[in-house]
């Protein structure tokens, strides 16, 4: 590698455990709660809202991401950047003196307003300082951060609830984020621009009303309202309006939040598609996976997260190998392609997870698992990059962002709805359907915990374990329907030479020396 080119990495080195810091908090945030909120309820109450606490966080990361994006590309970005580490650390604290439920779902909506720019920041100033050519490496241990997190956050979580009051999985951001932002402020330099602008605020306002509206119809529908009631009906209606009027808009907007011309580049199309099936398959599936563990496997809330060791490690070492090989070669059109297969194989392998599954064999699915997402994570998100001019970098990067959390609102809640379904049939086979109905009321398995499950009757245990497996194994045999679609579409994405190749490099010495 040329001197210039180590010139041009050292800022990065130099900044980067800053921005992997602030992806470590947002991943992190999203899944930390979970085990912690049994302890949340007994203090604050309010079970009725407990999916709230984890949904208000997902809209608000979802919502703001096409924004942050739009911002960091106006006004530059490290302001914009470390505005959002500034906005979750107020949320953060706002979330650990909450007193009330509502009040902790109104600031857990705030603290995800901030986590969108997190995301979205990160990955927009690695863009920034180091070339499309150089930039697998790096993203490659962005990949293996969010590996960590989803691992990491139940561990964390457990380890807090249970040794600590439940406020210290929401202050503990508090020290990490204050010194990733001095970190930042200090050796952070990002180029700057100087231009005119003229912010898309109703453009962000009906984005934020059609994605809100998708957001609670797969939250609301066939749980607390019927698929076909007239509050669903009204969402579906909110949604394609608000949608609508958002394109209308941003055709005509100098300068709009999402521009509509990044679509016209069919990589950038073909990528987003990816992000969003992966993250619907992805999310969609392993959110059933500790459930899975806990209560057919019988492992506690806290080693659950160890048993997702092997998919981490599967993501973490798949990553930092396609990173430094994209950056060796500059090729990458066969990742997301091979990606893809190793997902469908992966959903293949789950499938066939039933009560009699041993840990080994569970945990050697997971790494297949692990691998495939280590293809595919950041890989896409690097074609997303390349494939827009430099001036629309925070835009590609909160638009493939954005479409992988959409994929996931709409996975979980889809993939849901066939878990609870399939759970209520199996119950009913084995104990009749009076029963079935009265142990699935309130959200299919969502209240058959460890503790109830051993007060139970022995053929009773037994027939709800088995049943609970089925549906499991079913979510990830329907999750491979969605997951054939990443190979197929991956196929069709050309292969587009990496910004500060030698091809560039050598182009730039000859303007140089002929000028």
């Amino acid at each position: 590698m040329s001197e210039s080119t180590d010139k041009a990495q050292s800022p990065v080195k130099v900044v980067l455990p800053g921005l992997l810091m602030a992806m470590l908090l947002a991943m992190l945030d999203n899944v930390i709660v979970g085990t912690a909120m049994p302890r949340i309820v007994g203090d604050l109450g309010g079970v009725d809202h407990l999916s709230w606490v984890v949904t208000a966080y997902v809209l608000g990361t979802t919502v703001s991401t096409p924004l942050w994006g739009k911002l960091g590309d106006l006004y530059g970005r490290k302001t914009v950047f470390m505005t959002s580490i500034v906005l979750f650390l107020i949320g953060s604290m706002l979330c650990g003196v909450a007193t009330s439920m509502p009040q902790l779902i109104g600031f857990r909506a705030f603290q995800g307003l901030g986590a969108g720019g997190l995301i979205v920041g990160a990955m927009s100033v690695l863009g920034d300082l180091v070339p499309p050519r150089d930039r697998g490496k790096y993203q490659g241990q962005f990949a293996a951060v969010m590996a960590v997190a989803m691992v990491g956050g139940p561990l964390v979580g457990g380890f807090i609830t249970d040794h600590a009051n439940w406020r210290w999985a929401f202050f503990v951001n508090v020290p990490l984020g204050g010194a990733a932002l001095v970190l930042l402020a200090l050796r952070l330099h990002v180029p700057k621009r100087r231009t005119e602008h003229r912010i898309d605020w109703l453009g962000a306002l009906l984005l934020s009303i059609g994605v809100t509206a998708l957001v609670l119809i797969t939250t609301w529908g066939g749980s607390q309202y019927a698929w076909g009631s007239a509050q669903i009906r009204g969402l579906a209606v909110l949604a394609v309006l608000g949608l609508v009027a958002f394109v209308l808009v941003e055709r005509k907007h100098p300068e709009p939040i999402v521009p509509l011309g990044v679509f016209a580049n069919r990589n950038f199309t073909l990528v987003a598609l990816v992000g969003f099936v992966v993250g619907f398959a992805m999310f969609g599936a392993i959110t059933f996976l500790p459930l899975y563990q806990q209560i057919v496997q019988g492992a506690s809330a806290t080693n659950s997260g160890l048993l997702l060791l092997p998919m981490m490690g599967g993501m973490l070492v798949t990553s930092l190998v396609v990173g430094r090989a994209i950056t060796k070669t500059g090729r990458y059109r066969a990742f997301p392609v091979i990606g893809g297969v190793v997902l469908v194989a992966a959903m293949l392998l789950l499938a066939q997870l039933d009560a009699h599954t041993s840990k080994l064999a569970s945990g050697a699915y997971m790494a297949v698992l692990g691998l495939g997402l280590g293809f595919l994570m950041q890989t896409t998100m690097l074609i997303a990059q390349n494939s827009v001019e430099l001036k629309d970098l925070g835009v590609a990067s909160s638009t493939a962002t954005f479409a992988r959390s959409i994929g996931g609102a709409f996975g979980v809640a889809i993939f849901g709805a066939i878990f609870n379904h399939r759970l209520h049939s199996l119950l009913g086979e084995r104990l009749g359907t009076a029963a079935a109905d009265k142990m699935a009321a309130g959200g299919g398995g969502a209240r058959i915990d460890p503790s109830t499950l051993a007060q139970l009757p022995a053929p009773v245990r037994s027939a709800v374990v088995d049943a609970i497996a089925g549906a499991v194994s079913s979510v990830f045999l329907w999750s491979v329907a969605a997951a054939v679609l990443v190979p197929i579409l991956a196929f069709f994405i050309r292969e587009v030479a990496l910004r500060g190749g030698p091809a560039e490099q050598g182009e730039r010495t000859l303007v140089a020396q002929e000028g």
